[in-house]
């Protein structure tokens, strides 16, 4: 289903009227015609779109900007790797690419709709009110606020749906700082409140600290921005205790459980304890992903780190396990001629388990069968082998952030919690 509009015609306000309006849109008298306002919570959203925006500048993607990342906008930004002679395993929305075609000629322009364009996965939630902090590339453009009501689509039960608003700020960087006075009494502390960063977490640091104290509970992507960055920023949120949800760990879900369940027969479980060897391959140069997902491996069977190093094209890492013996790690950057959108995407993994007496065992878990043959290789003969390709999930951003709201976490997911410190030491 697509993305829907606003109720109304969004209203353009002065910052200091925005909460005396919204205040009395819901109020006893405007109820008949707006609907009831709903009892839920409250999304903060930071959503730069900054690929898109610039893609429409130069004239190689139609308007309106929406913020979504619809297949014309991957399409448009596939072709302008090729155009600016990136290298081809640059993921498609990736901040070289934003700044190859920021260099791209073109002054187009385009109806700027984020913030009223609203997802269905979303809008099922009936959220209370949706805040949009959307940020121009023009450093220079000044504050607007814009302001409306919002109910979810006949279709999706809106005939009896308790609705909700939305509200814009749209800006140059500077402005939108200015801006940011209005939000507190625009998310009351009666209703839980999530901030959803959707952009580089390495971007407008200022901003991000501002928008993402607790109790505010965060979203955040890290497979947006520099690595290091990225899991540093996850695991100072984790040990300071504030709620935090990463994407990126959501899209290992599969992978995880397709791991549990290789090892979920009894007489596979004791490999292990056995484990000597554990290699991942990830799309590109962004290892989180595949860190997470080794720290999980490692959290679960209660190895302790050693050592970690850097080295050409990867990671690589010594864990002991319980009984004393040492486990080694290596994480390999893949390159691949069509990236996912998602930078650092789990490609393949390998896990050996050598018993002192019995055969040992090799497990292979790959995105498709070509790199299950790549990791078959290195003298695995002499193992059990057993193969499994997980299935690779597609989901929009909107409807990832849609499955966390709906668990309505208030706390960090404890697995998470425990990963993200041992994935921040592993990149080091």
């Amino acid at each position: 289903m697509s993305p829907q509009l606003t109720l109304q015609t969004p209203l353009e306000l002065a910052p200091a009227e925005v909460p005396h309006y919204l205040e009395q849109l819901w109020s006893p008298e405007q109820q008949g015609s707006t609907g009831t306002g709903a009892n839920t919570f409250c999304l903060l959203i930071w959503q730069p779109a900054w690929a898109e925006q610039q893609l429409i500048r130069s004239g190689r993607l139609s308007g309106p900007i929406t913020g979504q990342q619809s297949a014309p906008l991957i399409a448009a930004a596939r072709q302008a790797v090729l155009d600016a002679d990136l290298p081809l395993s640059t993921p498609p929305l990736d901040g070289t690419v934003v700044k190859a075609v920021a260099d791209f000629q073109g002054q187009a322009s385009a109806e700027d709709l984020r913030g009223q364009y609203i997802d269905p996965a979303l809008s099922a939630l009936m959220p209370r009110r949706l805040i949009t902090l959307a940020p121009t590339i023009d450093a220079g453009q000044p504050l607007e606020t814009l302001v409306a009501a919002y109910c979810p689509l006949p279709e999706e039960g809106g005939g009896t749906a308790a609705c909700g608003d939305v509200v814009v700020l749209r800006g140059g960087h500077g402005a939108l700082g200015e801006g940011l006075s209005i939000l507190e009494p625009l998310l009351p502390a009666s209703m839980p409140a999530w901030v959803w960063w959707n952009g580089c977490i390495d971007e407008a640091p200022e901003l991000m600290e501002r928008l993402t104290g607790a109790p505010r509970r965060l979203i955040i992507d890290t497979a947006l921005g520099d690595p290091h960055q990225c899991l540093e920023l996850l695991r100072k949120r984790v040990e300071s205790g504030q709620a935090v949800n990463d994407l990126n760990w959501l899209r290992l879900r599969s992978w995880r459980e397709t791991l549990a369940m290789v090892f979920d027969p009894p007489q596979r479980r004791d490999a292990l304890s056995h484990i000597t060897r554990l290699d991942i391959d990830v799309e590109g140069h962004h290892p989180a992903q595949g860190l997470l997902l080794a720290a999980w491996i490692a959290d679960r069977l209660g190895w302790t780190l050693v050592s970690t190093a850097a080295v050409e094209n990867g990671t690589t890492a010594l864990f002991k396990r319980s009984d004393g013996t040492e486990v080694s790690f290596q994480l390999m950057a893949v390159p691949t001629a069509q990236p996912n959108v998602h930078a650092g995407q789990m490609v393949g993994l390998r896990l050996i388990a050598e018993p002192e007496n019995g055969q040992g065992v090799c497990v292979i878990l790959c995105a498709d069968s070509g790199v299950c043959m790549r990791l078959e290789g290195g003298g695995m003969a002499n193992l059990e082998l057993h193969e499994e390709v997980v299935p690779v999930q597609h989901d929009t951003p909107e409807m990832d952030v849609a499955r966390l709201l709906g668990g309505g976490h208030d706390s960090t997911n404890p697995l998470l919690a425990a990963a993200a410190p041992l994935a921040a030491r592993l990149l080091g």
